[in-house]
């Protein structure tokens, strides 16, 4: 297990090194001026010639990308480590924005991703061991009607159900999870259901038709002919043989999430790092632009590494491969 691991973390750190180069290359090594679209619109051609020198632009590339990725690991002069850039549309350093904006990313995508896989498999295993039943039929049609709404209209009917009508919650916000975790939940109540609404759907098709998949093979019907109980044997066999696309899907789907919920902090009104990348883009911020990329490819390939060491427990016979 553990060289299954190894191979799968130097992957992992291959990719984002391929990831790395692109990205700079694409911002810093096409042919044209990247001070003139870092620096706002209002520079002159003196102070063009300061962001040029300060960020070392009139160097050779390959020393500009070495200088850009040791500023990452042991940072550089006035901006300590993991040192992404300065932007000079914000003023300070990317990696300053970044640590206001990802708390709050972080606070909306996990909890909701526990509801949306709790809900979603939950109910796609009751509806398989149901089949036919109107419990069945429910859970489907709610499956469709999850799949084929969208977020921002999702989000404004409870905006209006339960923040304007009824009052009961107050208009989502973000407050520190330790400064005071009532207000930190109530606050993200209405986003995490949202979100746990549109993803479950997608689960419990995906799960209802794994177990119905798994139900019918033959290792299940002998467990059956034993003389076990359906609920051993969907605990036992069932669900651990079932569960390992859930697994695939519920990593790519986070670790997309953690690059930025952008349609629903823009619903919300939440300033997380999808937002900030949409502001970047519009800004014409590069330094933000390539940590942001950056940082999404982190997330995507380190849910990725751990959904790897999750199919070991899961499935022993990776662990012998």
């Amino acid at each position: 297990m553990g060289s299954f691991l190894l191979r799968r973390v130097l992957l992992g750190a291959l990719t984002l090194f391929a990831v790395s180069i692109v990205t700079f290359a694409m911002f810093f090594a096409l042919p044209r001026d990247p001070a003139t679209a870092m620096c706002p619109k209002n520079c002159d051609a003196q102070r063009l010639d300061r962001v040029r020198t300060e960020l070392g632009l009139n160097d050779p590339k390959p020393k500009q990308y070495l200088r850009y990725m040791s500023g990452v690991f042991v940072g550089r002069e006035n901006c300590p480590a993991p040192c992404l850039g300065y932007s000079y549309v914000n003023n300070e350093p990317v990696s300053q924005t970044f640590g206001r904006v990802i708390p709050v990313t972080l606070s909306i995508v996990i909890p909701a991703s526990v509801l949306w896989l709790a809900l979603g498999i939950g109910l796609g295993m009751l509806s398989a061991l149901r089949r036919g039943t109107v419990f069945d039929r429910l859970a489907i049609g709610f499956s469709l009607s999850g799949a084929s709404m969208q977020l921002y209209f999702v989000g404004g009917v409870l905006l209006l159900v339960f923040v304007y009508t009824l009052k009961v919650l107050p208009y989502p916000h973000y407050t520190p999870l330790l400064s005071d975790p009532l207000a930190w939940f109530t606050a993200l109540v209405l986003p995490w259901c949202s979100l746990a609404f549109l993803f479950s759907a997608v689960y419990a098709r995906l799960s209802r038709a794994q177990l119905l998949e798994t139900m019918s093979e033959d290792f299940v019907r002998t467990a059956m002919a034993k003389g076990l109980r359906q609920r051993t044997v969907v605990r036992r066999h069932v669900l651990r043989a079932a569960i390992t696309p859930l697994v695939t899907a519920a990593g790519l789907d986070i670790g997309t999430a953690l690059g930025g919920t952008v349609i629903t902090e823009i619903t919300f009104g939440f300033r997380g790092l999808g937002r900030t990348a949409i502001d970047a883009v519009r800004d014409g911020d590069l330094p933000t632009i390539m940590g942001t990329v950056l940082l999404a490819a982190a997330f995507i390939v380190v849910a990725n590494i751990v959904v790897d060491a999750l199919y070991t427990t899961i499935d022993p016979r990776i662990r012998l491969r």
